[in-house]
């Protein structure tokens, strides 16, 4: 996340506000707009509504249930909180319960990163309040978003689960992989890093079974917080090596090979560490198309 985001933690507390409130109702964030009709599913499916993180005061909630609130930290110099809705709470007509996918469509980036760890933190909150192993409720760890069993000695932090994403690619082409369900959008390969395995054996191991190919001059790129729910998303690019590409396991139903003249309808979300690697390959790409015509 930006450095303009300085983190806090228990015991810390709100220093003051009016501070930006990511509430969560049904694992949708709360965003608020200033038109308090009821609009149609048609302009919400449109995104005509301009939408933004409520900016209140500690009276934001007097009348709607809610579990403990969390200070996360200073957005430059706004103090940010968050926490759960009840299931039942009825929202207000201004507020608009948004899947987190969705978020790119509305936010800022930096906000978009807040909302994920905010995300990451109220889950992790809310079901991790007793101890696993006698059950006694958890007390939290001074300066960091962990608890610890007073009884023995227990202690549990918020998962991070490593994945890796990469970008195959072979001189002028890259290879795209689709999955049932995306429309027209073609993406990365990607996979869940297993015990004993390195990064890199993942991104072989994957590729081998969901595409049935070999790579070779694997390179790190970059890595992006991927809070659907807990994955630290870990990017590479590699160079094909080998294999007919087919898909292996049934999670693909597609996998093809696009260039500069040729690409898919749809590519992943902006924000997504798919994108920025297609983005870059294209950049590239395209760089080096202009050189060959210069000649």
């Amino acid at each position: 996340m930006t450095t303009n985001f300085h983190r806090a933690y228990p015991p810390q507390t709100v220093p003051s506000y009016p501070a930006l409130w990511l509430l969560f109702h049904g694992n949708k964030l709360i965003l608020q707009t200033e038109d308090s009709r009821d609009i149609t599913e048609a302009e919400k499916q449109a995104n005509k509504e301009t939408l933004s993180i409520p900016l209140g005061d500690a009276t934001l909630l007097t009348e709607i249930e809610h579990e403990e609130i969390l200070y996360l930290g200073l957005l430059g110099d706004i103090p940010c909180v968050t926490t759960n809705l009840k299931d039942e709470t009825r929202l207000p007509a201004n507020w608009r319960a948004v899947g987190l996918r969705e978020l790119y469509h509305h936010l800022p980036e930096i906000e978009f990163e807040l909302a994920g760890y905010a995300h990451q933190i109220t889950n992790w909150q809310h079901s991790n309040r007793y101890c696993p192993v006698c059950t006694t409720p958890l007390l939290s760890i001074a300066g960091h978003w962990g608890h610890t069993c007073p009884n023995n000695h227990y202690t549990g932090y918020p998962p991070v689960i490593p994945a890796m994403i990469v970008l195959v690619h072979d001189n002028d082409r890259v290879l795209l992989a689709h999955k049932p369900g995306w429309g027209k959008r073609y993406g990365l390969f990607a996979g869940f890093v297993e015990p004993s395995e390195s990064m890199e054996e993942c991104v072989r191991r994957e590729l081998r079974e969901e595409a049935g190919i070999e790579v070779t001059d694997i390179h790190y790129f970059t890595s992006q917080a991927w809070p659907f729910p807990d994955q630290l998303m870990i990017g590479f690019t590699a160079r094909y090596a080998g294999g007919e590409p087919e898909p292996q396991d049934g999670e693909l139903d597609d996998i093809a090979w696009f260039n500069l003249a040729k690409l898919p309808d749809e590519l992943p979300p902006p924000f997504s560490l798919a994108y920025i690697l297609i983005n870059d390959w294209l950049t590239k790409q395209t760089a080096q198309a202009a050189l060959k015509e210069k000649g």
